[in-house]
Formats: structure tokens, C-alpha cells, sequence
């Protein structure tokens, strides 16, 4: 199979799946703002929504949106529980974050991310996002992961997202200006989440260790 994929990125949440997985893909980059894959083509023509991730299996089929790809590898593997059973009450409280993140932290970044096209909507985005964060803090407290005390997907998920709010490479360039260091639960987790071996793994390829 193979995986495009930009560092930095949501992408990166797939990426982490895979080492805790075990799973072996191809990796190729691709340049977010200029959609070019690294041989120079036109992602486009790979994804015609021209983000990333993509996930392409053997026998050519595509998984395109972050949370469902991130379940299909999880079930790859079901023996590591990076995702409850199907069917399970756990599951669809896993679904039930993963929604959460892609609709009130993945898109509420956008403003954020982009505060020029947005204008004043910034000043309505930033709270409202830093209260969904705050929200997750409370959730947090207690727990050592998202689910209890069990790694899953969401972990990875979530620390690709909080780390959108945490880096100042990312605050330079996307003037991602977000307050998370009062929130001392999900920045204990963040560096418990940091500190796993194939978390490691993925920042060191990405440059992302310092």
C-alpha cells in the first residue's frame, strides 16, 4: 500500500498509526500548498480534493478522510486494540472522538491557519477552539489516553492536532496563535503521548524532534 502524506500534517496521525501498527507502506510526500507529489506530478491527479492523507491499498482502491483510514490499519492489526471490536460500545465511543476532533479541533484550526482569508472570523474561531481544547483537558483528567488506559487511534489523532498548537515552527508559518500551556492534563498526555517509541519514530523522519 502506499500512503501520501505531508509532515506536519494531519497526516502525520496516519503515519503514527503505522508504527504502532507494524504495517509497512510506501510513503510519499507530497507539497500541501503547491499539490505537487515529490517526483514533480500533480497530486490532483492522485486525489482529485488535492489534500492529504490518501491511502492507496494492492489492488488500487483509495481510503481518502484521516479517521477512516486510520480505522481500516487499526483493524489490520486487532490484536494491538488500537481500535476497540466493531460492534462494541468502545467503538462507537472511539467514532464518537473522532468525530469530535475532525469537526470542532481539525476544522476549528482552519480560521487559524489561514487568519488572512479569514479576516475578523479569527476572533470568534480562537476561543471557540481553545474552549474545545479546554473541554478535552477535563476529559483527560485522570486518564492516561483518550479511551482509559488504552492507546488508540484518537491518541494519534489528537497529538497531531495539538501539536498544530504547541510548535512554534507551525505558529511561524501558519500564525497558528493558540494558548495550550494552561492545560495541564493534555500536556501531560502530550508528552506521554510524545515520549511512545513509534511516536519517536515518525518525528525524527519529519524533522520534528526539537
Amino acid at each position: 500500500m502506499k500512503l501520501y502524506h505531508a509532515p506536519g500534517s494531519c497526516s502525520q496521525a496516519i503515519r503514527i498509526v503505522l508504527e504502532e501498527a507494524g504495517i509497512e507502506a510506501q510513503l510519499i510526500k507530497v507539497d500541501a500548498r503547491k499539490h505537487l507529489v515529490e517526483d514533480g506530478s500533480n497530486y490532483y491527479d492522485v486525489n482529485a480534493l488535492g489534500y492529504v492523507p490518501l491511502l492507496e491499498l494492492d489492488d488500487g482502491a483509495q481510503l481518502r478522510e484521516g479517521p477512516v483510514i486510520a480505522q481500516y490499519l487499526a483493524d489490520q492489526r486487532p490484536e494491538l486494540e488500537l481500535a476497540p471490536a466493531p460492534g462494541t460500545m468502545d467503538r462507537y465511543r472511539l467514532l464518537e472522538w473522532l468525530n469530535f476532533l475532525t469537526s470542532e479541533i481539525h476544522k476549528g484550526f482552519i480560521p487559524l491557519l489561514y487568519a488572512v482569508a479569514a479576516g475578523k472570523y479569527v476572533d470568534t474561531a480562537r476561543p471557540k477552539l481553545e474552549s474545545r481544547f479546554a473541554w478535552v483537558d477535563r476529559q483527560l483528567a485522570g486518564k492516561e489516553f483518550l479511551m482509559g488506559g488504552k492507546f488508540t487511534i484518537a491518541d494519534a489523532y489528537l497529538f497531531s492536532l495539538t501539536g498544530w498548537g504547541r510548535a512554534d515552527w507551525m505558529k511561524s508559518v501558519y500564525n497558528a496563535d493558540i494558548d495550550l500551556t494552561h492545560l495541564r492534563n493534555l500536556q501531560t498526555w502530550y508528552e506521554r503521548i510524545r515520549s511512545r517509541a513509534a511516536v519517536q519514530r515518525v518525528l525524527a523522519v519529519e524533522g520534528m524532534l526539537g
